[in-house]
C-alpha cells in the first residue's frame, strides 16, 4: 500500500466519522423534541443516543486516535519479528 492509498484511507475514515457525528446530532435532537412533546415523563431518547453514541466514539478512535496503529506497517513489523523468532 503506497502513501497515497494510506492517506486516502485516513481521509475516508475521517469523513465517515464527521458524517456519522452530524447524523447523530441531528437525529437525536429531532428525537429529543419528539420525546419532549409527546412523552416528557419518560426519556426514551437516551437509549438510542447512548447506543448510537458508542458507535460514534468508535468511529472517532478509528479516525483520529488509532489511525495507523494497526496498519500495513504494523503488519510488516510483526511478520519480521515472527520470522526473527523462528530463525529465518
Amino acid at each position: 500500500m503506497n502513501d497515497f492509498d494510506r492517506a486516502a484511507e485516513r481521509v475516508d475514515k475521517k469523513i465517515k466519522f464527521y458524517r456519522n457525528f452530524m447524523a447523530y446530532v441531528l437525529v437525536n435532537a429531532f428525537l429529543a423534541v419528539i420525546n419532549f412533546l409527546f412523552t416528557p415523563e419518560f426519556w426514551w431518547v437516551l437509549f438510542p443516543a447512548f447506543f448510537w453514541g458508542i458507535g460514534v466514539v468508535v468511529d472517532f478512535f478509528k479516525a483520529f486516535v488509532f489511525a495507523d496503529a494497526f496498519g500495513e506497517d504494523y503488519r510488516q513489523r510483526k511478520i519480521a519479528e515472527e520470522m526473527e523468532k523462528m530463525g529465518l
